[in-house]
């Protein structure tokens, strides 16, 4: 009886160790922590526990779906097939994103946003703590306006001239088959 006591609590204890050194932890920074709209932001982090080829980024904040949203494309919700992922380190589990919110689809509005990196692909409400980690940042208004093109005014009149030689060629060549 006291072999087999002996045998559970050596079992329990091996389980309690395999369980600890292979739960999964998360860290994610950025840089900086509070910017401009159209400013670049530098993600980074670590992943342990799991290897792993690639963490998976999403954000969540105003005006944004409150299950999160890819960071390329603010109108996609995070696990519908589309992510953000950031390549990881396999001899150490760091990784690192930049993320241009110059070149977004979508509208990132003035305010506190969080990023989350998770260890496998879904949304925000798919997740146990350890699985993710999460960081603030705060969006201010651009300080650029917004890029405008402007024309020069004879380019107009420059393609209905094209146009119009293009369709006279055209024409003629039907009238002569």
């Amino acid at each position: 009886m006291k072999w087999a006591r002996l045998l559970i609590v050596a079992a329990v204890l091996f389980w309690c160790a395999v369980l600890c050194t292979s739960a999964i932890t998360m860290e994610i920074n950025a840089t900086p922590l509070q910017a401009h709209i159209g400013d670049k932001v530098t993600l980074n982090g670590t992943i342990s526990g799991l290897k792993t080829i690639a963490v998976y980024l999403f954000v969540t904040g105003p005006d944004l779906d409150n299950r999160g949203v890819t960071l390329e494309n603010l109108n996609i919700p995070a696990g519908r097939g589309l992510f953000t992922t950031a390549p990881v380190n396999l001899n150490d589990g760091t990784w690192e994103y930049v993320w241009d919110t110059s070149v977004i689809l979508g509208t990132l509005n003035p305010g506190s946003y969080r990023v989350y990196a998770v260890s496998t692909p879904g949304d925000r409400l798919r997740f146990t703590r350890g699985e993710y980690a999460t960081v603030e940042i705060e969006f201010l208004a651009s300080e650029t306006p917004a890029n405008q093109v402007s024309i020069d005014p004879l380019v107009p009149f420059i393609a209905l001239i094209a146009g119009g030689c293009i369709t006279l060629v055209l024409l003629r060549r039907s009238e002569s088959h």
